[in-house]
């Protein structure tokens, strides 16, 4: 068994990997890095950690009988010792292909490890991130040394995004070329960041009429301004009260726009609750989250729904990697992030200590992942048994939660469900234990009921306020009991919005080439859009994936779509060839 890091040397590893997502908005899983120089130890705590995070280390030699694209380019370069070596390994890196981003990360631990003038001139390209233009347009470098930048940015944030979003970028380019957007107002209403800013300007470009709603605690208002600056509506305010929101909401349903993009299906039941009049001049809508999807699918069953609203959250393309690997890893990394800039005596969240993860669907698991990797013993709270005994076999412990959160330093509340954290469980958690929500719906931590109970709420800093019970029990609860990685920080790494996005994509084309033939309901993705989107992704990741399925006509299935391009279509009919062979074998070969 590899032998842990030291808590100090796994300390400074976990800071310097959250540091580098911080300042890139980057997904660390399946990403191949290189480590250059420095104490041994301190890098094989470095590379255990992302390795275990999901990223793989390099091979030096190219195993026999593989392609160069099998191993994989270097996408991370860690530079951990002297500074000349870091810049001769940078310059061995550079040979890539256009477009291959390559981030030289700075994690010198007790000095800087890359000599940023060895380079010529560098400029800002998002803050926290530097582009080398001498080099190449695709090396930037970044440095865990320094501290957190609290530019907005707005602009150069969605332009780097822009960058990290070649999936989405291919299908708004099939979607524009087909013309299926001209005359269509798409509205848009999700977490309003950088991915977000990117995909309204790329429906933009494609011909649609886009205009942008966002709830208060999830708006960016440099970059909702620098939509408003590029010309789309944008109905969104960061200090926006709760009718303020509303009235916004509804200022964006009264440009009647013929399909909505959702995120928590907020829009979609207002516009049933106060906009029915406009349901039957709606195509339907997209809903990208699991918790989006619950009360509509209700709708559905009661013959309330009047619009079909296509299952974008359970693409495989999108509850895979978004809610495991692009919340996992948002989510901790977002609280960890806040609990570091307290007083280490405000909190008992420690190195090695203990977490509670209530809940292990898709985006528990990555929660559950992520923690355990930078070194928590996590328990996991599931009232589904069956999940409860996938977290046993994972390697997980499992208990109800009111018994488990009594010595967890850290509560991580996983469900989409109101009431997760209910008062009898706020209660039962130590004292000086931290909460947090990951994802989220309104009243999943039961703050109301503490207030009602005599609980006062100070702000003990950004994010984070302290509730304090009368007879002085203590928790902290982060962003509001809301999504901290979105109330919080930038959300998602771009590469998981990336597909996320590009499911919406293919979402919207099922509804503008089939929307007047889907029912009324709950309307589960086309499958291959989600071949599809996997397959670009693979390819803009540098992978190969296996020859792509045909239909009787020899068309690949994920372009069987009435305009040619990679959107859904009716897909084709299992090839005889292909039937599988139902007789037994078992007793020779049948005559």
């Amino acid at each position: 068994m590899p032998q842990r890091p030291d808590p100090e040397r796994a300390a400074w590893a976990s800071a310097a990997v959250r540091r580098f997502a911080a300042a890139t908005n980057l997904l660390v899983a399946a990403r191949v890095f290189r480590i250059v120089g420095g104490d041994p130890r301190d890098a094989a705590a470095l590379a255990a950690l992302l390795t275990a995070l999901g990223a793989r280390e390099a091979e030096d030699e190219e195993p026999a009988g593989r392609g160069p694209d099998d191993r994989g380019r270097v996408d991370q370069l860690w530079c951990l010792g002297d500074p000349e070596a870091s810049t001769a390994a940078v310059e061995r890196e550079t040979d890539r292909p256009r477009g291959a981003t390559l981030v030289v990360v700075d994690a010198g631990r007790h000095a800087p490890a890359v000599d940023e003038d060895a380079f010529g001139p560098v400029a800002p390209a998002r803050p926290g991130v530097l582009a080398v233009p001498a080099l190449s347009d695709d090396v930037f470098l970044v440095s865990t040394g320094r501290e957190p930048e609290h530019d907005p940015a707005a602009v150069a944030r969605i332009r780097w995004a822009r960058r990290s979003m070649p999936v989405t970028r291919a299908l708004a380019a099939e979607l524009r070329d087909a013309g299926l957007l001209r005359g269509t107002r798409v509205g848009v209403s999700m977490v309003l960041e950088p991915k977000t800013a990117v995909l309204s300007l790329l429906l933009r470009d494609a011909g649609a009429e886009v205009v942008v709603y966002a709830h208060a605690d999830e708006t960016d208002d440099a970059v909702a301004e620098a939509l408003r600056q590029a010309g789309l509506p944008v109905h969104a305010s960061s200090t926006a009260s709760l009718a303020e929101q509303q009235t916004l909401a509804l200022a964006m349903l009264d440009t009647r726009p013929h399909v909505l993009l959702d995120d928590g299906s907020h829009l979609i039941r207002l516009a049933h609750q106060e906009r029915p009049e406009l349901l039957p001049t709606m195509l339907g809508a997209a809903e990208e989250t699991t918790s989006g999807l619950r009360p509509l699918r209700v709708m559905a069953e009661r013959g309330t729904l009047g619009i079909p609203v296509v299952a974008v959250n359970d693409a495989r393309t999108k509850t895979f990697p978004d809610n495991r690997y692009g919340t996992g890893q948002s989510t901790v990394f977002a609280t960890l992030d806040l609990v570091d800039a307290l007083a280490p005596r405000a909190h008992r969240v420690r190195p090695g200590g203990t977490a509670v993860v209530a809940g292990f669907g898709p985006v528990g698991e990555g929660v559950a992942q992520v923690l355990g990797a930078l070194g928590l013993r996590v328990t996991v709270a599931e009232v589904d048994a069956v999940r409860a005994l996938q977290a046993r076999l994972a390697g997980y412990a499992a208990a109800p939660l009111v018994d488990a959160v009594a010595d967890a330093d850290l509560v991580v509340s996983a469900t989409g469900v109101r009431d997760t954290i209910d008062h009898d469980v706020l209660r039962a958690c130590a004292a000086g234990a931290v909460v947090s929500v990951a994802g989220g719906v309104d009243h999943e931590v039961a703050l109301a009921d503490a207030a009602a109970a005599g609980a006062a709420a100070t702000t003990e800093a950004p994010h984070v306020d302290r509730l304090t019970w009368p007879d002085g029990h203590q928790v902290l609860v982060l962003a509001g009991g809301g999504g901290v990685n979105t109330s919080a920080a930038e959300g998602n790494p771009v590469e998981v919005m990336d597909l996320s996005f590009a499911v919406q994509l293919g979402a919207l084309r099922m509804l503008l080439e089939r929307g007047d033939e889907l029912e009324r309901a709950v309307v589960p993705i086309d499958p291959a859009v989600d071949e599809a989107t996997a397959r670009a992704a693979l390819a803009a990741w540098g992978s190969r994936a296996v020859p792509l399925a045909t239909g009787t006509a020899g068309v690949p299935l994920a372009r069987r779509s009435g305009s040619g391009g990679v959107g859904p279509g009716p897909l084709a009919a299992r090839p005889a060839d292909r039937e599988p062979d139902v007789r037994t074998h078992r007793f020779g070969d049948p005559s």
